[in-house]
């Protein structure tokens, strides 16, 4: 592995070149997803509750312009696409699971929320 002490520019740092592509919340959660196979648009919006369909659209066409996601669109009415990870998007497998590795050891998982339900007490008379 490079030092990470010596100073790189962006250009030339592996880690900055990388997280160009992999940059933004949702893109990191996309190839999980398709980590598991072919998914469908409808598909990856369900599991990951939250994204717009304009961001994931456009996580989506950024994977696919690097080389790391396969769009298949299948001539039927309505038209039906599917997503998938290339080779090279599959490589990606051994540093998501470090960082799965890495989060499970290092950062604590959140507490479930408690409800606490508030009732009203009234003091008793006294006689």
């Amino acid at each position: 592995m490079r030092d990470m002490t010596d100073p790189c520019d962006n250009e030339t740092c592996p880690v900055a070149r990388a997280m160009q592509i992999l940059d933004g919340k949702w893109t990191v959660l996309v190839v999980r997803d398709l980590l598991q196979g072919t998914r469908r648009f409808s598909e990856l919006r369900t599991s990951l509750q939250g994204v717009s369909p304009k961001t994931l659209t456009d996580r989506l066409r950024v994977l696919e312009a690097h080389g790391l996601v396969r769009r298949t669109v299948f001539a039927e009415v309505p038209p039906r696409v599917e997503y998938q990870l290339t080779d090279r998007g599959r490589g990606l497998e051994p540093v998501l699971d470090a960082l799965s590795r890495w989060s499970a050891e290092s950062i604590p998982q959140p507490r479930a929320r408690r409800t606490r339900s508030v009732t009203a007490v009234t003091p008793k008379a006294t006689s």
